[in-house]
């Protein structure tokens, strides 16, 4: 069986993609995840989740990290291949592997070099289900040489000529990234007439006088090392035809001057690449460039062409202008003949370069991964392609297939691996390997043999609240190998759920489209497969939909008056709404004339500005509604009133008795608008350092038209004001003159100073900088200072520039640090700086706690004491300590099965701790490791531990088999969790007569190592109900309960003597012909009647709410002695419809094999009565002094009806 992520139906809404994606990760075969709380006992082959490039160029100066990271359980051991062989990393001092990892880290910064460790590199994580193996890593440092030293003569050329400058730059790994540059590290300007080739060559169509110059310098960037080389630079100098004439006239005649015509003018020709035709060869995936550089005067134009095809339009990019064509993600479709075509208006020449796409192995289906159950089938394909064809070829754990130990049930077919009846032992990690000359390709993919009963992952009895109208999601997220079957059932006896009125998504949701009042209840979610079955349930609430049925409506309101929005909501009783109202879809206005009133919304002192739209929004959990209406204000009469309005901007603003340090700022207010200026606020500009924002200056009375302003150094102020009256703040004023403050040394120094380090080796100094505001002046910097705070070392200091952080290397560890920052600027100093305390970086502690001890409290409490480690080993701040704690196996020798570790972290310097929640009877081991701010120190040793015997769980399934007139057999599954050495078994019982009343009580006990017992000398045709549970030394546990019947004396039922010994063959033709028979006919005709008699009397007395009379009756009878078991202290409570409602359920029904489990255990009074004159209707469920019961009750606390394991549903695939 191959698991599979399940595709959506298509009558699943995009809307609850997500939700439907994510169960279809959770039991997806792709991927098998490792969650621990999800698959605590599943176990995986290893996955390499994280690996080095192939081709791994490294930093020569810093240390080599080669990763491997794998996931599996059990988790993997990791092991390395250097060159074909393997790596030893314990005999390299330099080489540690990560804990818990196969990453290796090399450290050649304290000693050794780069290329000592160049080579290939492959790493292989192993467990016991098989080992996959990385690629090969090809380990390379990078280089960067020096360019070697020439001598460059100066280039002299005519007018108009074509020139070629090298540049021919050193081989370094990578290679460079090359670009021109002047002396003043200027990049020299291209354009169609001088550009830079792909070689790095730079190309002149036709040189011009001004490029004439003598440093034109070609650099070369290696970015793998951030470095820079460049060429001597080279001198070019352009000379007119005159100037040449006029240098070589004493030495020449008239026939051999230079003609000026013969430099003006000439057609293309191609300075790259050279002749008519040439040839490229590219990858498929890689960047095609196609390059053509013609010289001639006038310059050249290019021009691009495909023969026999078209350019891809999204593909193609011209670059260099238009000089190099471009094509990314290249394929064997864009290989042919490309042509570039140089054209001025001399002429056109052309160069056709033929393109060959050749392919490196890429994959066409790489292989995934396998989980199937023992006995299925399944495949693994390695579709591979490539240009020429890749060649395939199999690993099994690392080892080629070819030597590996046979299987017969894997037969290898090219590119196919196929399995048929695969066991456990099938289990493995294969490799395919796709490879040509041009690159391979290694994938891993494992084989998981899993045999899995159903898991259901999602919550039990799980509350969905749905509206009415709207569809309806229940999820069922499910897990097991082989993959489960999914149905749905609704309430307590329904059949399967069909499709012709439900959605049944294949991840196991099922889809109500369209849910009604109706669809409320229970739904259970079965899985299935031939391991097993698992069940959860579910429910189901339709609410009613929210609505307005009294909506706002249109106002017009005079301004000054009051209006009223009215808003009622009718909603489902169980909801509760939430009314908001909003005035143009925004809050509304902090105003006190605005209150809201349950349905009421009213504006009083109506203004112009409250016009709008109004909108009321009724919430609640599941929807919401919204109604809106607008309100229009008008003018209460045509009478203009004054104008009250905040004040005019003041204005004139004007500068006088400049100082350093202060500044006069006089203005002339404006206009009141008939409300008098209250103050006036001055605020202020600083143009060099926050351009357009404005401070706070000052504010000042209403009366003053000066202010004397005080000034910081070092600001280029410019000043505005505002008035203010009662009705609010005027616009700001035009904006003064600007005034520059001279610089001055700094006033403050920065702050929040802190200490902190990174590293073991290193104290990181940080602090919050001044703004420019604070700077005071130009040239801001700091000066950092530190030194030990226990030593007698001077201050040692350092100025940095306007940065945050310093970091001071090469220091003790832990060790605490005296630290100050002050900040200075060209002017000087700031003021001394406070001292504050940090300390350098942390490592982890060296010593683990001693003195482990651990007292066992209870069966599911442990204490744990420990010494505490000494602070000086602890090497950083104290976190706490952390206990590591697991359960190795159980102490009855039958659970062996390992569990994940669990964690406990006691903060501070405590030496004690309490770990709850241990399961009993079982054997512990733990271990104790001190915390720092880097991490966890070394663990003490293991310390193990025994938990007492606990009470067991209920047993786990009771059924009665082989009824007869005077026995019954059980038979039962003992406790799934007998929580330590089962005694024995307690059975009770008791007879229900006619009347519905429990007979006398009968204890009896059975040796532990039965599961089944016969019981003799009952009444025939007698309802028994039994209770069953197992105890230990420690108690007993949770009971059991089921009911069943003695067989019928079928004589006396027929109202016919029974037979004697010798009348067998007459008794069997009266049951046979009884049907035929007029008085059975008659007989049964009146029971008909008679049913439908109390149905009516039932539905009328249940209608009157009227009580059980077997209730009054047990009400006035009480016996001690037939109490029914209350789950504490094993004794019997009263029988009634309150507290023991599974009898008396309606409609319920006892399977037909008469077995009970612990999440279903089910009572039924469905076999009550005598012969044919028991009362049941048509569907065989009970109607005599019972039917006041109408709905099914939650299930008693000392039955097996319990809540699924938190292991069980948490056992799964994400």
């Amino acid at each position: 069986m191959q698991l599979k992520k399940m595709p959506r139906r298509k009558r699943l809404s995009a809307g609850r993609a997500p939700l439907i994606l994510f169960l279809c990760q959770m039991i997806s075969a792709l991927d098998v995840p490792l969650d621990p709380k999800l698959l605590e006992d599943l176990v995986q082959p290893p996955t390499i989740t994280q690996q080095s490039p192939k081709d791994y160029i490294i930093d020569p100066r810093e240390n080599i990290v080669i990763q491997c990271e794998a996931k599996g359980k059990p988790p993997p051991s990791f092991s390395w291949t250097r060159n074909g062989t393997h790596f030893d990393i314990d005999k390299d001092p330099l080489v540690t592997m990560k804990p818990g990892s196969g990453t290796l880290t090399i450290n050649i910064m304290s000693e050794g070099k780069a290329e000592t460790y160049e080579g290939v590199y492959q790493c292989t994580a192993r467990n016991e289900r098989g080992a996959a193996i990385s690629n090969n890593i090809v380990v390379r440092p990078s280089r960067s040489p020096l360019w070697t030293k020439e001598k460059l003569e100066p280039i002299i050329l005519r007018n108009g000529q074509s020139l070629i400058l090298p540049c021919r730059p050193p081989l370094g790994l990578p290679p460079p990234i090359i670009f021109w540059m002047d002396n003043s590290f200027q990049r020299l300007p291209q354009s169609e007439r001088v550009s830079q080739g792909l070689n790095g060559d730079l190309y002149f169509s036709n040189v011009l006088p001004e490029d004439t110059r003598e440093d034109y310098i070609c650099y070369a960037r290696f970015n793998h090392t951030q470095t820079i080389q460049q060429k001597q630079p080279i001198s070019v100098k352009v000379i007119s035809v005159d100037e040449l004439n006029d240098t070589v006239a004493a030495n020449l005649n008239d026939t051999e001057f230079y003609s000026a015509k013969s430099n003006r003018e000439r057609p293309p020709t191609f300075l790259t690449p050279e002749g008519n035709a040439s040839h490229k060869e590219e990858l498929r995936g890689n960047v095609l460039s196609l390059e053509c550089i013609a010289e001639g005067l006038p310059t050249p134009i290019i021009y691009w062409i495909k023969e026999d095809g078209t350019l891809p339009i999204n593909r193609t990019f011209y670059r260099n202008f238009k000089k190099t064509l471009q094509i990314i993600q290249v394929s064997e479709a864009d290989s042919g003949n490309y042509q570039c075509i140089a054209k001025n208006p001399l002429g056109a020449i052309h160069h056709t370069i033929s393109v060959t796409v050749k392919a490196a192995p890429y994959w066409i289906m790489a292989p995934q991964n396998l989980v199937l159950s023992p006995g299925e089938d399944g495949r693994l394909t390695c579709g591979a392609n490539g240009s020429p064809k890749p060649r395939i070829s199999w690993l099994l754990n690392g080892v080629p297939v070819e030597i590996a130990p046979d299987d017969p049930s894997r037969k290898i077919d090219g590119d196919t691996i196929i399995f048929s009846n695969v066991q456990e032992r099938s289990s493995a990690v294969y490799q395919c390997n796709a490879s040509n000359e041009y690159g391979y390709l290694l994938a891993n993919a494992f084989v998981n043999v899993l045999a899995e009963p159903p898991r259901i992952l999602t919550s039990a009895n799980t509350l969905y609240q749905v509206i009415a109208d709207r569809p309806a999601l229940l999820d069922c997220a499910f897990f097991g190998s082989p993959l489960p079957t999914i149905e749905w059932f609704k309430g307590a006896k329904g059949s399967a759920l069909r499709e012709d009125i439900y959605v049944l998504h294949e991840n196991g949701t099922l889809e109500i489209p369209v849910a009604q009042k109706d669809s409320t209840g229970t739904y259970t979610c079965v899985a299935r497969n031939k391991l097993g079955m698992a069940k959860n349930e579910v429910h189901l609430e339709i609410k009613d939909a929210t609505r307005i049925i009294k909506q706002p409506e249109y106002a017009v309101m005079q301004r000054g008056g009051t209006v009223s929005f009215e808003c009622k909501v009718k909603h489902d009783h169980t909801l509760i709404p939430t009314i908001t109202w909003l005035k143009d879809n925004g809050e509304l206005p902090n105003d006190g004339r605005f209150t809201v009133d349950k349905d009421h919304l009213v504006v009083a002192d109506v203004r112009d500005d409250d016009g709008g739209t109004y909108t009321c929004v009724a919430n609640t959990t599941l929807d919401n509604v919204s109604a809106s209406a607008v309100l229009s204000v008008v003018a209460p009469t045509p009478t203009p009133a004054p104008i009250y309005d905040v004040p005019n901007p003041p204005f004139d603003l004007e500068l006088t008795d400049q100082l350093d340090k202060s500044v006069q700022l006089s203005w002339t207010p404006g206009s009141d608008n008939n409300s008098p200026i209250t103050k006036f606020i001055i605020e202020y500009e600083d143009a060099m350092h926050e351009a357009g924002l404005w401070h706070l200056q000052t504010e000042v009375s209403g009366m003053q038209t000066t202010a004397q302003l005080k000034l910081s150094p070092y600001v280029n102020y410019s000043f505005r004001v505002m008035a203010v009256n009662s009705l609010g703040r005027s616009l700001p004023s035009e904006a003064s003159e600007q005034y520059l403050t001279k610089a001055a040394e700094p006033d403050t120094n920065p702050t929040a100073v802190e200490g902190l380090g990174s590293e073991p080796d290193n104290l990181v100094i940080t602090w919050k900088p001044l703004n420019g505001f604070e700077s005071n002046g130009p040239g801001l910097q700091y000066k950092v200072s530190w030194r030990q705070k226990d030593g007698d070392d001077e201050w040692t200091s350092v100025v940095v520039a306007n940065v945050s952080k310093y970091i001071v290397s090469g220091t003790p560890t832990f060790v605490p640090y005296l630290i100050k920052v002050q900040a200075l600027n060209d002017v000087g100093f700031a003021p001394e700086p406070a001292v504050v305390m940090g300390h350098s970086g942390e490592d982890l502690p060296m010593v683990a706690p001693g003195n482990v001890h651990v007292n066992v409290v209870n069966s599911t409490l442990a204490e744990v004491h420990w010494d505490p480690v000494p602070l000086k080993s602890i090497r950083g701040h104290l976190q706490g300590y952390r206990i590591y704690y697991w359960k190795a196996q159980s102490s009855s020798k039958r659970n062996r099965r390992h569990l994940e570790k669990k964690i406990l972290t006691f903060q501070g310097s405590k030496t004690h701790g309490m770990l709850p929640g241990l399961e009993p009877f079982s054997h512990y081991t733990l271990n104790v490791r001190v915390v720092n701010g880097k991490g966890e120190g070394p663990a003490s040793p293991d310390r193990v531990f025994n938990t007492p015997e606990g009470v067991p769980s209920a047993p786990s399934s009771l059924k009665i088999v082989n009824p007869t007139l005077d026995s019954l057999t059980l038979e039962w599954d003992p406790p799934s969790r007998p929580n330590g050495i089962l005694t024995e078994y307690t059975l009770k019982y008791q007879p229900i007569n006619s009347t519905h009343e429990l007979g006398p009580l009968v204890d009896l006990k059975i040796p532990a190592n039965k599961t089944r017992w016969t019981l003799k000398n009952l009444n025939f045709s007698t309802r028994y109900k039994f209770y069953f549970y197992a105890q230990t030394a420690a108690g007993s546990g949770s009971q059991i309960t089921e009911e069943a019947v003695t067989a019928v004396d079928e004589g006396k039922t027929a109202g016919i003597p029974p037979p004697d010994v010798g009348a067998g063959k007459a008794m069997a033709s009266r049951q046979v012909d009884i049907a035929t028979q007029g008085w059975f006919i008659g007989l049964m005709c009146a029971v008909a009647l008679l049913i439908l008699i109390l149905l009516i009397v039932c539905f009328i007395r249940r209608n009157k709410g009227g009580k059980y009379p077997v209730k009054e009756k047990e009400d006035a009878h009480a016996d001690p002695e037939i109490q029914p078991m209350k789950e504490d202290d094993g004794t019997f409570g009263e029988y009634s419809d309150a507290e023991d409602h599974k009898p008396l359920k309606k409609g319920s029904r006892t399977p037909s094999d008469r077995t009970v489990k612990k999440e279903d255990s089910d009572d039924s009074l469905v076999d009550y009565g005598e012969g044919v004159n028991g009362q049941f209707n048509e569907d065989g469920s009970f109607i005599g002094q019972y039917s006041g019961k109408k709905e099914k009750e939650p299930a008693e606390g000392n039955e097996s009806s319990e809540a699924p394991s938190p292991v069980n549903a948490m056992n799964s695939f994400v």
